[in-house]
């Protein structure tokens, strides 16, 4: 209960210091003009004010998905429906035109399918590498290392980083919190530690990559950041992985691990698949790099390359368990993700419609300054979903650099670090671990964390600035 009061205060309180300043302004700014603010039909409608309530209240329900098990896709989906409902609603009653609102919708619709098409082959080349057993074949073999646990913490944390840019956070941290659970029992602490360590990684190892996390590929597929030009973002990633593992691996103890015997070899066409995962990677480069295409189209072909490789699998197995059908992975899609993006994307635009992300905008890089503003936002996602975050800055379209955009992008990317629920990797890794690898037990090693987040940006300023 404690939990879900907090994150509602949280919620709350975010909003405010975001647009309490701004709704002052016009409440008392009483000779406010249309000229001066084109939105200020909108903002003032009480249909706006009950808008922003029903993105609160869904967020609340987000935020405490762990402890109520109601799934995050569902309340983002009913208030993005709402608040369009609500946007129309006002338009409609201030007489403007409706034109531009189909527009909008339209252009929600076209940022949000290519979106969903290129998660939707990431997912699938997961899902079938998991199904080949590439990732338990991993595991069994860091289970029969024989390592320590100061090496365990070092190998499963750099592997994080190292998987991550390629795979997703979320699914690098799965694949090495079952390692962990694997090799440590009934030690809370020490889970603890691992767990704090692979999510920092993973999601340091995802900011320098558009494959890596869903922030820096929306960042890619706007157009802010090259691909390439991302590879800045290492040097200053790996900074803010390796500081706080340095300092947590003095509570690493020296000892070892029993030794189990754990043998899952790599099922026929997991390497194969590895190539084309690759290969995929490559052709979304292309498409967007050189051929000036939205990245989905090569990532489209990947999923028709694998879909063809995995006809030739079918045909070929010997056993029915032998098989490999890629439509059936395909309705393992992580679908509650996918539809969370759908609702959150449709609320961030609604809200911008009716001139929110402006005054946002306005408060945050227009007072605050730009990079104070990135970096504060950055803070912010230890608590909000990066996601919207992400979205809504891409919404307001600051003017801001290369620099500037790749700042953002270091600082949300990793900024989820921060608090277990921060990111994907964090809430799912407290699933894995449950009752041993929890919030508060994350919150012991925040000023840690703060100081590699800290150290990464400075290391940004210093290399890239």
């Amino acid at each position: 209960m404690k939990y879900i009061k907090s994150a509602t205060a949280s919620v709350f309180a975010a909003l405010g210091i975001l647009l309490c300043p701004e709704f002052s302004s016009i409440a008392l700014a009483s000779d406010m003009t249309t000229e001066a603010h084109p939105y200020e039909p909108l903002l003032t409608h009480y249909a706006s004010y009950l808008a922003i309530i029903i993105f609160a209240i869904s967020y609340i329900f987000v935020l405490t998905e762990e402890k109520t098990s109601f799934r995050k896709s569902k309340p983002v989906m009913i208030a993005a429906a709402l608040i369009w409902a609500l946007v129309s609603y006002a338009v409609h009653d201030k007489g403007m035109d409706t034109e531009d609102l189909h527009e909008a919708v339209s252009e929600t619709i076209a940022e949000f399918g290519s979106l969903m098409l290129f998660l939707l082959v990431a997912m699938t080349y997961i899902s079938a590498l998991q199904e080949r057993q590439v990732f338990d074949a991993l595991r069994s073999k860091m289970v029969q290392s024989g390592w320590n646990y100061k090496r365990l913490f070092w190998a499963t944390g750099c592997m994080a980083f190292v998987l991550s840019p390629l795979a997703d956070n979320m699914t690098t941290s799965l694949v090495m919190g079952a390692i962990v659970m694997a090799l440590i029992k009934d030690d809370a602490k020490l889970v603890t530690l691992f767990m704090v360590n692979i999510v920092n990684a993973a999601n340091a190892g995802g900011a320098f990559s558009p494959f890596g996390d869903i922030t820096t590929l929306m960042v890619w597929q706007a157009g802010k950041v090259e691909f390439f030009d991302f590879l800045v973002l290492l040097i200053p990633s790996i900074v803010c992985f390796a500081i706080p593992a340095a300092f947590m691996t003095f509570w690493v103890p020296d000892t070892a691990p029993e030794k189990m015997v754990m043998n899952i070899p790599v099922k026929t066409g997991g390497k194969r698949i590895i190539a084309l995962g690759l290969m995929t990677i490559l052709c979304a480069i292309t498409f967007e790099q050189i051929l000036e295409l939205p990245s989905f189209l090569g990532m489209m072909l990947g999923l028709g390359l694998l879909l063809s490789y995995g006809y030739f699998l079918q045909r070929k197995a010997i056993r029915r368990e032998d098989g490999f059908d890629v439509f059936g992975l395909m309705d393992d899609t992580e679908w509650d993700t996918l539809l969370f993006f759908f609702g959150v994307i449709f609320c961030i635009s609604g809200l911008g419609y009716l001139g929110y992300l402006d005054l946002v905008s306005t408060h945050l890089y227009g007072e605050i300054g730009v990079n104070a503003a990135n970096i504060l936002i950055g803070a912010a996602s230890a608590l909000i979903d990066n996601i919207p975050l992400m979205f809504a800055v891409l919404s307001m379209n600051p003017d801001m650099s290369e620099f500037e955009w790749q700042l953002l992008t270091l600082a949300l990317g990793t900024g989820g670090s921060l608090l277990s629920i921060g990111s994907a990797a964090g809430v799912a890794l407290m699933g894995t671990a449950r009752g041993q690898y929890t919030f508060m037990g994350h919150l012991k090693w925040f000023p840690i964390l703060v100081l590699g987040y800290g150290a990464a940006i400075g290391t940004h300023y210093l290399l890239n600035g």
